[in-house]
């Protein structure tokens, strides 16, 4: 029994090691058939990758051949619209061409330089005055009352004429002191020195200058203190300012009966034969305006020759301005203190100069002043100069030589073209 239970159990072991020696002999063949079939797969798929990267090669080729194409013919456009700009200017750092289209349409104008002596004006404004010289305020010397005036504003009067009567204590008690001493002279004068003494002479004639000196100073004429001994009856005190030469009453700023003060103005008389015009030029403006220089004087409607006279060696403090004084001639009396002119200074040059406006000049990036020449028809080029005296609209240049073609009008333009690389005045 014991026998046929251990046979039995030996058989089971044996039959249950073969069962698992089959399955893992026939999982091992399932593996081995699997791993053929992935590598065969794999290999496949290798091939078609390589085909596929071969094809994106070609494909690459034939777009970078495209490529090239395109910019090839890109470039061609770029040369073909550099070959069109040459019809609308070309330009480089310090010249440029310009078409004939564009020299029309900015207007530009070039003049040939040849030397030649300049005849130019020179503007300022101005403003007649009274000659300073020739007129005269009419003062009170000491403090006076207006009694009466014997002229009026604008009235021509001669010299000697009667402008104003005034009243004055300060003048009553000279005009005593006057015939006191007038008359102790007259007779210390008639005795004579020998009988009289020397002091009693002396101080006699001292006296009566000392008094004749005192109402000369007051304003009272000559005629008017020689009458006054004469006249016993006259009201001490009343005098009479005369004129002292003939001219035109300028101004009366005063009423009758008025309190004067010493030194104030009753009148300013002037002669209007001669009369000054004062210019006002920059005192940066370099201009030599010596004595006798000639200008012309508008006023209005009319025109004057006039002089340089003097100049004033000091800025005017309030317009800050140079001032230059003419002497223009006003017999016909057609012109008047304060009225406005234009005043054109004429020079002429003693040899000849090379000039050209003020509009042919332009400043470099640096600073320096510069012309534009044209040295072939519509090719411009920037050259430096030098800038020599101010000769009206005009300006002595230095640094080029006769004959050279200069751009004086438009030359802005050129500027701008060179400046902004060829700027299109059609937009195009």
């Amino acid at each position: 029994m014991n026998k046929q239970l251990l046979t039995l159990a030996l058989s089971a072991v044996f039959f249950i090691s073969s069962s698992t020696a089959f399955a893992e002999d026939e999982h091992d063949h399932d593996n081995d058939g699997h791993h053929e079939t992935h590598q065969h797969v794999t290999e496949a798929e290798h091939d078609e990758h390589d085909h596929a990267a071969e094809a994106n090669m070609k494909s690459s080729d034939h777009s970078a051949h495209e490529h090239d194409e395109q910019e090839g013919e890109k470039h061609d456009d770029h040369k073909g619209e550099a070959h069109g700009a040459d019809e609308h200017g070309e330009h480089d750092e310090s010249g440029v061409s310009l078409s004939v289209s564009q020299t029309r349409l900015a207007d530009i104008q070039v003049q040939v330089l040849e030397p030649r002596k300049m005849d130019y004006q020179v503007y300022a404004p101005g403003e007649i005055k009274a000659n300073g010289y020739t007129n005269y305020l009419v003062s009170p010397r000491v403090e006076s009352v207006v009694l009466k005036r014997h002229v009026t504003l604008g009235e021509h009067v001669e010299k000697g004429q009667d402008l104003v009567t005034l009243f004055s204590e300060t003048v009553a008690d000279a005009q005593a002191a006057y015939r006191v001493a007038q008359a102790e002279w007259q007779r210390v004068k008639l005795l004579g020195r020998k009988t009289v003494g020397d002091k009693r002479y002396i101080t006699a004639r001292s006296e009566f200058e000392a008094s004749l000196g005192k109402l000369t100073a007051f304003g009272l004429s000559e005629q008017a203190i020689k009458e006054l001994p004469k006249k016993k009856s006259t009201v001490l005190g009343v005098y009479t300012l005369t004129a002292s030469t003939s001219g035109a009453v300028l101004s009366d700023d005063f009423h009758q009966g008025q309190l004067v003060a010493a030194g104030g103005t009753l009148m300013e008389v002037a002669d209007e034969q001669e009369l000054w015009v004062e210019a006002r030029i920059s005192p940066q403006k370099t201009l030599q305006l010596p004595e006798g220089t000639q200008a012309l004087v508008k006023v209005a409607e009319g025109t004057f020759q006039a002089r340089v006279a003097q100049e004033a060696h000091i800025i005017d403090q309030d317009s800050r301005t140079r001032v230059i004084r003419l002497l223009v001639d006003n017999s016909a009396h057609r012109l008047h203190p304060g009225m406005f002119a234009d005043v054109f200074f004429q020079f002429k040059t003693d040899a000849p100069v090379l000039a050209v406006t003020e509009d042919a000049l332009m400043r470099s990036a640096d600073g320096d002043w510069t012309v534009f020449v044209e040295h072939e028809a519509g090719k411009f080029e920037s050259q430096e100069i030098e800038l020599g005296r101010s000769l009206g609209q005009w300006r002595e240049i230095i640094g080029l030589e006769a004959g050279t073609r200069v751009v004086t009008k438009g030359a802005f333009f050129v500027a701008s073209q060179i400046a902004k690389g060829g700027f299109d005045p059609h937009n195009h």
